[in-house]
């Protein structure tokens, strides 16, 4: 199983900005983590980070066929890139939506996702354990 983790613009301050809503670890550390969890269960997982939306959506057509899932944090693109959703739309990678942090018990604008409604699931409010749970229910699908 192919899976490409993306994580959006501001993510690579993980670690440093505002830990008391992110936590304590790094990006690096969470990709770490996770790879080292996709060794264990036989998932070939790689990782994308960019503040740039133009860049996040090359690496979604760039993956077109080559890939089975997409975990996606979409950081403040969650909320308005409809180029964003037309990627993953048009490339047809089955996507699961994760956020560190619970968006319904933030600011009313954190709420509304343009790519929940196509993705397979969202997971929110669970710190970087969201991101294990994403890999841990594809491992479900094997």
């Amino acid at each position: 199983m192919k899976i490409l983790v993306i994580n959006g613009p501001n993510l690579n301050f993980l670690g440093c900005r505002e830990p008391e809503v992110y936590g304590s670890k790094s990006l690096e550390e969470l990709n770490k983590e996770l790879l080292t969890m996709g060794n264990k269960l036989n998932m070939e997982i790689n990782f994308f980070q960019s503040n740039h939306e133009g860049k996040i959506i090359d690496k979604i057509h760039e993956n077109y066929g080559k890939i089975d899932y997409l975990v996606i944090n979409p950081g403040g693109l969650t909320h308005y890139s409809i180029s964003l959703r037309d990627a993953i739309l048009a490339t047809e990678i089955k996507t699961i939506e994760v956020h560190i942090s619970n968006v319904y018990s933030r600011e009313e604008f954190r709420h509304k996702s343009v790519i929940s409604d196509i993705a397979i699931g969202k997971i929110s409010g669970f710190g970087i354990e969201g991101y294990k749970m994403a890999i841990y229910y594809l491992d479900s699908l094997k």
